[in-house]
């Protein structure tokens, strides 16, 4: 039995077009803000941001008995202290907020299920016990098994904890960031001062933002924002005394202008539809920033063959560059391949910039192209990089945990759909694998270096195609003929010419590296030398016979 026939190959998910985006958001700086207008925004988003740390306290104590009247019980006491809108738009903030962090308590519960059945596993197995392809084997030495039983107690210990929360309803959710949170004390490690961590943990908390409404004066009365950039803030009851306009408004003196979509961002506002708003301080910077956001239809999606039908670009993602190459429609590799390097070291901004760029060098790629798609893995490796399945294995595990697959998918899909380009997306399972097998080889030449990661984007592209991956099938059984099928995944059925003869090669194009004269000389000569040492010798050589036409 060959080994493919031993390997059990678990099922191939079919390729998919990638839904469109279904949301807009564009940025523009407040600039040349008066210490009033600091003073006020500063005022409102502490405010507002202490009536939502509450509002999230009460839903988390309601846990599951929340319900529409304790909804409408909460949203009416901070409309007392702020305004109807102002409390309609906490309320549903805290809800997401909550609905968040449930989601997380499940996958935090599922990542702890699958380590402690990894480690009952392998504690149940001998020292030395080798593990095979789905199966790991036991641990090495007697302080290797002692040390994970230990663990096993701890993650056995957490997973009640966690089933126990998620059976009450209890989320532990930190306003502000947990992360910003442990900053406190770890402040020089952070590179950071009590009053510079107290400035960003006051900020973090702030509230400052405003659902839309369709219908309303300019899409938003919270949050209003002029055709010609004008910004006022509705202030809450409280801090109604510092408002410089009608009906408690203040109007902020920096005027903003959308560079990005600011025509489609003015459409809205003058049509009176929903744009929501958010006002943030970066502290780092000092600088005031609006963002608007609002929801767009969702782009429809081109069918599968239509992607298809002017080929495609397979991209393979790795922890520090994009591996692309282009395939004809037939599942032809076309060119060379093309390589996009980013840096994800550094900070968020850094490493969200080093995607954007390269996403962009490759849909450029793509646009130069003329395909209609491209193609790429639908990876999600929150299952694949713990430490409990890959033991030892500390670098492999910083490597998959350093590709950035949520975000670059959000990225990608926005950013192809404003260029006219669609994404495949296709199941990631043995690409790699099976383009170092039978890509990599054939491909390389002289002049063009091949990688495995350039061999799995032509598998990736290939799959996307609907294609198999390896280059050529197996040959009919009946005699090695085509009695049984066609010998070629290329050629359909339908093809012209598929069952004729080839054509003839001549023996210099189908042999010229080896007939060169250096070599034909130096057989002549070797063949000569032999004949004469044998007739040297008194021993009878019949010569070569004479072909003639």
């Amino acid at each position: 039995m060959t080994e493919s026939k031993k390997k059990q190959l678990r099922t191939i998910d079919a390729p998919f077009v990638a839904p469109g985006p279904s949301g807009v958001a564009i940025r523009d700086r407040l600039k040349h803000l008066t210490p009033e207008d600091d003073k006020v925004l500063r005022l409102v988003g502490g405010h507002l941001g202490h009536l939502a740390s509450r509002d999230l306290a009460a839903r988390c104590r309601d846990a599951g008995d929340h319900s529409t009247d304790t909804w409408a019980a909460r949203k009416r006491d901070l409309t007392a202290e702020s305004s109807s809108r102002w409390a309609g738009a906490i309320t549903k903030a805290t809800h997401d907020q909550w609905a968040l962090s449930r989601r997380c308590q499940l996958a935090h519960i599922q990542s702890l299920e699958a380590g402690v059945r990894t480690l009952t596993h392998r504690l149940s197995q001998p020292l030395g016990e080798k593990g095979a392809k789905r199966a790991a084997g036991g641990y090495r030495s007697k302080g290797e098994w002692f040390n994970k039983s230990r663990r096993l107690a701890i993650l056995e210990h957490r997973l009640d904890v966690a089933r126990a929360d998620r059976q009450a309803g209890v989320v532990h959710v930190v306003r502000g960031g947990r992360k910003l949170l442990g900053n406190r004390h770890n402040l020089e490690a952070a590179q950071l001062t009590k009053a510079q961590w107290r400035e960003r943990w006051e900020t973090e908390r702030w509230f400052l933002a405003a659902d839309g409404e369709s219908g309303k004066r300019y899409g938003n009365e919270t949050i209003r924002v002029t055709p010609d950039g004008e910004v006022s803030i509705k202030l809450p009851a409280p801090l109604a005394d510092l408002a410089n306009a009608k009906n408690g408004r203040y109007v902020l003196v920096s005027k903003v202008a959308f560079a990005h979509r600011g025509q489609e961002w003015a459409d809205r506002i003058e049509g009176n539809r929903a744009v929501a708003y958010r006002i943030h301080l970066d502290v780092e910077r000092g600088r005031w920033y609006l963002t608007a956001s609002w929801q767009r239809p969702v782009v429809q999606t081109i069918p599968l063959e239509t992607a298809r039908a002017k080929g495609m670009i397979g991209v393979d993602t790795n922890a520090d560059h994009f591996a692309a190459y282009r395939l004809d429609p037939h599942g032809n590799p076309v060119g060379d391949t093309k390589r996009c390097f980013y840096d994800l070291s550094g900070t968020s901004d850094h490493r969200d910039a080093q995607i954007r760029h390269a996403i962009t060098q490759v849909l450029h790629w793509a646009k130069s192209c003329g395909v209609a798609a491209i193609s790429i893995e639908d990876l999600d490796f929150t299952a694949e990089k713990t430490r409990e399945k890959h033991g030892r294995k500390k670098r492999f595990r910083q490597l998959i945990s350093g590709i950035p697959t949520g975000k670059l998918k959000a990225r990608l899909v926005s950013m192809a759909a404003e260029m006219d380009l669609s994404i495949v997306a296709v199941d990631p399972a043995y690409t790699s694998m099976w383009g170092e097998e039978h890509w990599r080889k054939p491909l390389t030449t002289p002049r063009r270096k091949m990688s495995r990661h350039d061999a799995a984007s032509i598998a990736i592209g290939r799959r996307a195609l609907g294609h198999p991956i390896r280059r050529r099938t197996a040959p009919p059984p009946q005699h090695q003929s085509d009695a049984a099928g066609h010998r070629t995944v290329q050629a359909d059925r339908g093809t012209p010419g598929r069952e004729e003869a080839r054509p003839p090669v001549t023996e210099h194009a189908h042999d010229a590296r080896r007939r060169t004269g250096t070599q034909r000389g130096t057989r002549e000569t070797s063949a000569s030398k032999t004949v004469r040492d044998a007739r040297s010798a008194g021993q009878w050589v019949q010569d070569s016979l004479l072909l003639t036409d």
